[in-house]
Order: C-alpha cells, then sequence, then structure tokens
C-alpha cells in the first residue's frame, strides 16, 4: 500500500478501538505529519478516504472530527404484504411513516436496470411518481420511494398520474380496475446515494443507501409498476426469519 493507504489503516484502526471515541477530534494535520513523517498532501489524502468511508467529518473551527454512528435498526421483511385503513404496507417498521410532502409526478427516461423488470426498453419515457417519507410528528426523513410506472397504464388508469390517488394509493385503484389481485417480488442492494437523496436524508460522506426494488404485476404476469424504495443504510438493516424446510428438519 502507499504511505496514505498505511496512514488511513492507522488511523481507522484506531477509531475502531475507541482510541478516538465518536465527537472527539484526531489529530490535526501537523501532528499527523510529524508522527508518520510525511508531507501535508500524504496526510490530506488518508483523511479524505476515511472522510469517503463515514468514518469522520470536517467541522469548522473544530477540526476532523469523529462521527457518532447510530445504532442501526431493524426493518423485518417478513416477505408477507399487510394491509390497515390506509392502504397495504410491507413492514411494521414503517407503518406508521407518512409523506412529509406532496407527491411529485412526472414524466421521464426509466433506468436500465427498472426498464427490464417493466418490460420497456431503456430510456423509455414512464410516469415517476416521487414520495419523502418519513415520521409526521419529527418531520424526519425516513425513505425515499420512486414508483415507475409504464405509460400504457396511466392511460388505462389517469389518477395514476395524479398527486392524490385516493385511499389506498395506486394498489387499490389498480385492483379496482381489474389487475388484481397484485402480486409483488422484491430484490434488496446497496448503492452511494444521488446528492438528492443524500440532502433530503442528511446523509453524512461516504454513507450508503439501501435500495428495495419492488415490482407489482397483476396475475397474469403484467407489470403493473416498479417501485424503489431508499433508506440510511448507517441507520437500517434487513432482517427476516428464517423457517426450517422439511430436508433440514431436526
Amino acid at each position: 500500500m502507499t504511505l496514505w493507504q498505511d496512514i488511513a489503516t492507522t488511523l481507522r484502526e484506531e477509531i475502531v478501538r475507541g482510541v478516538y471515541p465518536p465527537d472527539s477530534t484526531i489529530p490535526k494535520e501537523t501532528a499527523l505529519m510529524a508522527r508518520h513523517r510525511v508531507g501535508r498532501e500524504t496526510i490530506r489524502r488518508a483523511i479524505a478516504q476515511l472522510v469517503a468511508e463515514g468514518l469522520v467529518e470536517p467541522v469548522r473551527r473544530r477540526g476532523t472530527v469523529v462521527r457518532n454512528r447510530p445504532a442501526r435498526r431493524r426493518i423485518t421483511r417478513s416477505r408477507q404484504v399487510y394491509r390497515d385503513e390506509i392502504g397495504y404496507f410491507f413492514d411494521h417498521t414503517a407503518q406508521g411513516w407518512r409523506p412529509l410532502q406532496t407527491p411529485t409526478v412526472s414524466r421521464g427516461p426509466v433506468p436500465y436496470d427498472v426498464a427490464s423488470l417493466l418490460g420497456v426498453e431503456p430510456g423509455a419515457e414512464v410516469t415517476i411518481r416521487d414520495r419523502v417519507m418519513g415520521d409526521p410528528d419529527t418531520r424526519q426523513v425516513k425513505q425515499l420511494a420512486t414508483s415507475y410506472i409504464p405509460v400504457e397504464i396511466v392511460t388505462q388508469f389517469p389518477i395514476l398520474g395524479q398527486a392524490n390517488t385516493g385511499p389506498g394509493g395506486i394498489y387499490d385503484r389498480l385492483e379496482e380496475g381489474g389487475q388484481g389481485p397484485i402480486e409483488w417480488r422484491e430484490a434488496i442492494s446497496a448503492r452511494m446515494p444521488t446528492p438528492t437523496e443524500a440532502r433530503l436524508m442528511r446523509l453524512p460522506a461516504g454513507v450508503p443507501v439501501l435500495r428495495i426494488v419492488r415490482l407489482a404485476t397483476s396475475p397474469s404476469g403484467r407489470p403493473l409498476e416498479v417501485n424503489e424504495t431508499r433508506l440510511n443504510a448507517e441507520e437500517w438493516e434487513v432482517g427476516y426469519p428464517i423457517a426450517r424446510e422439511v430436508s433440514a428438519q431436526a
């Protein structure tokens, strides 16, 4: 490894061991230069790496501060869909979250991986519904949810192109229109946030988002919508129970 990588490794290990606890500052650049006998640029590259990893952040008039990383909480995906008086939901943790602003509805190109799920060409125009969800009391953003709906579906059900789709949301409107009972499947991955996602969720540098992509289809297999939900991967983890299959019975 290069010198700056060696220094970043040393500082990372010291942070993990608690030499520099959360909300403390690591040594100043001049002290680190003397300690490791290197130039300022080498130290700055090492610190930049730790910032990118989300371990530290520069704070004006304080220096480089070790971040106080929140205890991770669990979202249990029990592989079931639930329903309450508002409509369908997919985990109990998020049941109480509400829109913090009016959903935005636009037309735009479909992302490459979403296109394959919807059965349309990459870049094809679709209806895009963006929602900012969170705690209605604290107004803290908990998740971002974007729906991608084929234009032909919105043409058939024009209300899906409106901000307010009524009680039960788009799934109730689709099922009322004969597209149900809707079936779902989802996949979970992670990626780095876009600048807009980082701003809305107040994500420090280096913190990825959990990405839950859920495809809704009619019983005949017709793609109706793809929902992309993003959560702070530093704050949330996805968990689910594991049951014994017949072959694994004790």
